[in-house]
């Protein structure tokens, strides 16, 4: 195939998933004219620098600040370069800096957008469970030094999954159409001292993954039953559910297409 720009068309949409370590950025959307860093902005810089074009990236999710990815997905327009599709990770890890990471590429159809056409995203959020913290997981976990009732844990965890109105489980101050959410699975993984809760679902409202994880660790730490939780969710107000446990913990891990 022939990659001279004069000999593409006029759009080449590409699609990238990318993995960082969001400790030093203020979340992944760019915040123009703030001068904040973004994961967002380091990709735009690099897209430049490369392409010696403004290119504006779409992303899958826009995670908070401190939260982390492996399987974050971006899409946007590459038409008129000269790189060919499997060489732009290697070009872009070379000006990208070392906490973020282009993983994989692919030519997608020029419908594609990285945020509405994704059927499903998977998040992480990972809990160090000892009496003792250990340095090496404080970036990427939330450090918990009382016995957790792994049992309670899950039967409150069966009752969230499904289709709900997860209003209860939103931020304040964060409009959207509808607060209903299909979470399709809730796995809860218990390995020495590292706790993994997966979250897949269709879709999540601002800080509700952070905030089923506090409502869930309220119940493993026996702040109340599991079946709370069901009037949490039928309550439909914040201030019933548990607290937003800190961003590290949080790791986007895949989003999925029908493509």
């Amino acid at each position: 195939m022939d990659f001279r720009p004069e000999k593409l068309g006029a759009m080449r949409n590409i699609k990238l998933t990318v993995a960082y370590d969001g400790t030093s950025y203020c979340g992944f959307q760019e915040q123009r004219g703030t001068g904040l860093l973004t994961i967002q902005g380091e990709l735009e810089r690099c897209l430049h620098r490369l392409s010696g074009t403004t290119v504006r990236v779409i992303g899958a999710g826009r995670t908070d600040a401190g939260v982390h990815a492996r399987g974050q997905v971006i899409n946007f327009n590459a038409g008129g370069w000269n790189i060919p599709t499997e060489r732009i990770p290697l070009a872009m890890n070379g000006c990208l800096p070392p906490d973020i990471a282009v993983v994989n590429s692919e030519d997608v159809p020029e419908d594609f957008h990285a945020r509405f056409s994704a059927v499903s995203k998977t998040y992480r959020y990972a809990i160090y469970n000892s009496r003792i913290p250990d340095p090496m997981f404080s970036r990427y976990s939330y450090f918990v030094p009382k016995a957790i009732d792994f049992k309670a844990v899950r039967e409150a965890a069966a009752l969230l999954t499904g289709r709900h109105d997860f209003a209860a489980f939103k931020a304040e101050g964060s409009p959207v159409k509808s607060t209903v959410r299909h979470l399709f699975s809730l796995d809860v993984q218990d390995t020495s001292k590292i706790v993994e809760l997966f979250f897949r679902g269709d879709g999540f409202l601002y800080n509700m993954v952070r905030i089923m994880t506090g409502t869930l660790l309220k119940v493993g730490l026996k702040k109340y039953p599991p079946e709370h939780v069901r009037l949490i969710l039928e309550g439909r107000k914040r201030e019933l559910a548990g607290p937003t446990v800190p961003p590290q913990g949080l790791c986007l891990m895949k989003v999925e297409y029908s493509i």
